[in-house]
């Protein structure tokens, strides 16, 4: 199936043990009984959807599990409801199916049940692998229980795995972030996300930079930390393939790309967010309020929009600028609106973008600038 007709879906688990410091995503902390009672409401959202009709006949070519961790769900909770995406959706034979973890909320027979229940790969949050950053960021876990899971998760067959870093942590140097690099690079996973720590409105760690109990992160060096990222990551076999992300060659997350190429993918859960046939909309972000809609049989969407062609357009080329080698203007329909073209022209001569035919990508400097870029086009259609 091409990218551009795939369609993914999206399940939103809203649950984690405790709170990050610098999470600001929408969460409820674990209880069981809640827990249940979600799963039984999401089943129920995913059965309206597939009497809905609202994605095409064609099966999922990714299911992603995001949160939240999901992985505070059981994996019996976690296998019936992938069941249900199956039966309801239809599954492609090579499809990708990922689960986000935390490593301290697996085991070996947990990830055995998900390996046999048809989970294909999984994305730990490792964070740091310097225990006094995580502590400074309240992440649970240590370094060496990432080591430890990534062992036990190999052995339960999984063959890819992700594993998500964090630079411009509190204290973090440069030499302390070499070292979580090359540390994670020895665990051999097929994937890595590197994230710059951004500082959210109402987290604890934006209260604490507030009353000077910790530095705001240092954009100079954070920009270090991403050259310095691409380096040690490029020498050890892994592509730039994202903004954020690297990979072995054939291992870019199927879930992602299916974001940046314009696919169609329908989000379940509390706040998670839908994108088909140029319409977007999202759920709303109350678990409480989500469960009340489908109680009623109800689809708990809080928003919907559907996009004019010129804000398609303009939507598929910013989301098309992540991708390292770009994005076909052509494909994007970005040149068939004047303001849009007109906006390309001027960030190409900013040398923020730059043009080979008909692919148009960030430039090094560009990437450094990616929401700008991003604000650019999108105001352009309102000049």
């Amino acid at each position: 199936m091409s990218l551009a007709t795939a369609q993914g879906l999206y399940i939103h688990i809203p649950f984690c043990h405790q709170r990050c410091h610098f999470c600001a995503f929408y969460l409820e902390i674990h209880h069981a009984r809640a827990a249940d009672e979600f799963v039984t409401a999401l089943l129920t959202e995913l059965r309206l959807y597939g009497e809905s009709g609202v994605l095409g006949p064609a099966p999922l070519d990714s299911i992603y599990f995001g949160g939240g961790t999901p992985t505070t769900l059981t994996s019996e909770q976690l296998t019936t409801i992938l069941a249900t995406s199956k039966q309801t959706f239809g599954l492609a034979p090579d499809a990708e199916v990922t689960i986000e973890a935390h490593p301290g909320s697996v085991s070996r027979d947990s990830l055995a049940q998900l390996r046999q229940a048809g989970c294909t790969r999984l994305s730990f949050g490792a964070e740091s692998m310097d225990q006094t950053e995580l502590d400074r960021v309240g992440r649970p876990g240590t370094p060496a229980s990432t080591i430890h899971i990534i062992a036990v998760a190999r052995e339960a067959g999984f063959t890819n795995i992700n594993l998500d870093l964090m630079y411009g942590l509190p204290g973090q140097t440069l030499e302390s972030w070499a070292t979580s690099l090359r540390r994670t690079i020895e665990l051999a996973p097929e994937h890595l996300s590197c994230y710059a720590l951004t500082i959210e409105e109402g987290t604890h760690l934006k209260s604490a930079i507030q009353r000077g109990l910790v530095p705001a992160p240092d954009e100079d060096r954070q920009n270090r930390m991403e050259d310095l990222a691409e380096d040690i990551l490029n020498g050890a076999g892994y592509a730039r393939y994202e903004i954020s992300n690297y990979c072995r060659p054939g291992f870019a997350s199927r879930h992602n790309r299916l974001h940046w190429t314009g696919g169609h993918y329908l989000g379940v859960g509390p706040s998670a967010q839908s994108y088909i046939g140029g319409r977007r909309f999202g759920n709303v972000s109350d678990l409480t309020a989500y469960k009340a809609a489908l109680r009623n049989a109800r689809l708990p969407v809080a928003e919907s929009d559907q996009l004019t062609q010129a804000d398609d357009s303009c939507e598929r080329l910013i989301f098309g600028l992540r991708l390292v080698d770009g994005i076909s203007l052509k494909q994007t329909g970005a040149l068939l609106f004047p303001e849009l073209s007109r906006e390309v022209d001027k960030l190409l001569a900013d040398d923020l973008l730059e043009r080979q035919g008909d692919l148009v990508r960030l430039t090094t400097r560009g990437r450094r600038y990616a929401d700008t870029v991003a604000v650019s086009l999108m105001t352009s259609l309102n000049a």
